[in-house]
């Protein structure tokens, strides 16, 4: 089942259930699919929808960051669990030891030597884990092994 249909049947069971966050979650998605597809004229695959979802999740996880800063309990928490039923659609994360053990070894292929290699180890990485992993977690990590390196 593609992960339109997912979530379209995921958008009737909210319906039926009357789980009124996850209906307006998923319904908010939807529409961005729908947009998308609109101004591209064609429709959209599995991983275009993927790349919607983790736009969406980090949208959240910004917002949560500013709620907290404002002390804005309340919308931190219904950012919270829109968060979570967005995560639910992403394929399984990968481990940070995981992801650290290949960026060594794309470090090593590539013979990259300090930060000035970030650019062609990202290149190399990103697309590899993409919705995957966090793009901020491998900057994080690809940074620390470059250091030392």
């Amino acid at each position: 089942m593609s992960l339109k249909q997912q979530l379209l049947n995921d958008i009737k069971e909210a319906m039926k259930s009357k789980d009124s966050t996850r209906l307006n979650t998923l319904r908010l998605i939807n529409s961005e699919i729908k947009n998308k597809e609109i101004d591209r004229k064609i429709e959209l695959s599995d991983e275009d929808i993927l790349s919607l979802f983790t736009t969406q999740i980090k949208k959240r996880k910004e917002a949560i960051a500013l709620y907290e800063k404002g002390g804005r309990e309340d919308l931190k928490e219904k950012e919270s669990s829109e968060l979570e039923i967005l995560k639910a659609y992403l394929p399984e994360q990968v481990s940070e030891e995981a992801l650290a053990s290949r960026i060594k070894e794309v470090i090593s292929e590539l013979q990259a030597e300090g930060p000035k290699d970030m650019g062609k180890v990202m290149k190399t990485v990103v697309p590899e884990f993409k919705g995957r992993a966090d793009g901020n977690a491998i900057k994080r990590i690809v940074s620390e092994l470059l250091k030392g390196s």
